[in-house]
């Protein structure tokens, strides 16, 4: 609900879940408690995600795909404003490890082959997580194992029909 429109309230969220709002009070003291339980539930399935993709250990294509299945999941799990989850430091700090991970793992693929050595600093690091946003919601029809088909292809492979380069003039 709060992905759809982040300014719901608490009583229209309690009233989604079907309980009082007083239940929600409960729990949560406030509106912004409410949002850091989603954003550290959506730091833990991020990092449960890179944990069981085994970067480290597994063939470098094996775990590409496994980590892209998993964090569509999270993607369409926790479908979080991430300009807001990102203006808490902790929150920030957590989750830059993360993407320090992943950076490595991305450094690991172009050394072992899997990605072209000649692309711009940092790119597939960017690119990589734009594709697997896209693709968890504009292909919602697909499984997470067919959607992560979609953006491993589209990552690896790119759209455009392979050519030889022609030599600038």
């Amino acid at each position: 609900m709060l992905a759809a429109d982040p300014g719901a309230s608490i009583a229209s969220i309690a009233a989604a879940a079907g309980v009082d709002r007083r239940t929600v009070y409960r729990r949560f003291a406030s509106r912004e408690d409410l949002l850091a339980a989603i954003h550290q539930s959506r730091l833990a399935a991020i990092e449960d995600a890179i944990t069981d993709a085994r970067l480290r250990e597994a063939p470098v294509a094996v775990a590409l795909h496994r980590y892209v299945e998993n964090i569509i999941t999270v993607n369409r799990t926790w479908p979080v404003d991430l300009s807001l989850m990102l203006t808490d430091d902790a929150v920030r700090t957590r989750r830059d490890r993360s993407v320090h991970e992943v950076d490595t793992f991305l450094r690991r693929a172009t050394d072992e082959g899997l990605l072209r050595p000649d692309q711009p600093e940092g790119w597939p690091g960017v690119l990589l997580p734009q594709l697997m946003h896209l693709v968890a919601g504009q292909l919602p029809h697909l499984s997470a194992a067919q959607a992560a088909d979609v953006v491993v292809d589209t990552f690896l492979h790119g759209t455009g029909a392979r050519q030889p380069r022609q030599p600038l003039e």
